[in-house]
């Protein structure tokens, strides 16, 4: 098989880019139908511009949001929520309220699974309330003691197991109250940087994962897919939008290697897999979740025009 499909002309792509986004730069406001199509419903992943980069506060998240036709700020804490209205913006999915870096205790281990099932039926709770249509979720890492390497490692049949008893649990609590639990597959090969990789987590054959949210059986249990993160553990991208198409519940963007921007620098060809978003139908969300590098707002701007076909 060839592979001028995801390579050809991206010179000439990336320049229709920058092109595009001079217009979007003018705009005042949130982006008109004249700058952005808005097909694919795009978002901001608060934490990647909070902590990294500029590091900007939630307001000028907001700002830059309506700006480039963002129709939401993800993974923010509901304090920020009735900021997020405010400004005619949502939170396309929430965070699962664990202390900590959320993805180490998960329901693949019994020893953290109650306490998972009970912060994350919390914010089912304020989802509910604020009408945020989903909450984020993990398998966790594999280590029988999450934080401990050395505490032996449970296997993936044990561990999906364990996954499939806990979310059925939250499951029904889920589609009783209108909220998604969409869990999330990361990779395991980038131990260059704690955001980039997550070497020890359990879930990071997407296929594997896929295959454990059936087992679940219900609409209100999703998968996040992370277009980063299956390019670097199973890639064939668009192939496994399409087998997936059945338990995709959100979508994550980064540039791969790297975890940086969506440019030339990078390996992953954004615009085909966003058209094949759109021809399995899905509705959802695609938050932009990578680490900025240069400037932030002018990656951003990029990394919409480039997802907006």
């Amino acid at each position: 098989m060839k592979h001028e499909s995801l390579t050809i002309n991206r010179r000439g792509l990336f320049a229709t880019v920058a092109g595009a986004t001079l217009a979007t730069a003018s705009t005042k406001g949130r982006a008109s139908s004249e700058t952005i199509k808005g097909h694919i419903k795009q978002s901001i992943v608060s934490w990647c511009f909070s902590s990294m980069g500029d590091k900007w506060d939630i307001q000028k998240q907001c700002q830059v949001a309506n700006e480039l036709g963002c129709v939401s700020i993800e993974l923010t804490q509901p304090a920020n929520w009735p900021i997020l209205k405010q400004h005619g913006l949502t939170c396309a999915i929430a965070p699962n309220g664990m202390p900590g870096a959320p993805y180490v205790k998960g329901f693949n281990n019994l020893k953290y699974q109650e306490e998972v099932i009970t912060r994350t039926s919390k914010m089912i709770d304020a989802c509910a309330a604020a009408h945020i249509p989903a909450v984020i979720a993990f398998t966790g890492f594999k280590w029988r003691d999450a934080e401990d390497s050395k505490s032996g490692a449970m296997t993936d049949e044990e561990a999906f197991d364990n996954c499939v008893v806990g979310l059925k649990k939250i499951a029904g609590y889920a589609e009783n109250k209108n909220v998604t639990v969409c869990l999330e597959h990361l990779n395991t090969r980038d131990d260059s940087h704690p955001m980039k990789g997550h070497p020890g987590y359990q879930g990071d054959n997407v296929d594997a994962v896929a295959n454990m949210l059936r087992r679940v059986g219900s609409d209100r249990v999703k998968l996040l897919f992370d277009i980063y993160h299956v390019q670097i553990m199973n890639g064939d991208i668009i192939r496994r939008i399409e087998e997936c198409k059945d338990v995709i519940g959100h979508v994550h963007t980064a540039g791969c290697p790297g975890r940086g921007e969506l440019d030339e620098s990078q390996e992953i060809n954004y615009p085909p897999i966003m058209k094949k978003l759109l021809a399995i139908g899905y509705e959802g969300y695609v938050g932009q979740e990578f680490i900025p590098t240069r400037d932030a707002f002018v990656g951003l701007r990029e990394a919409v025009t480039l997802c907006d076909v």
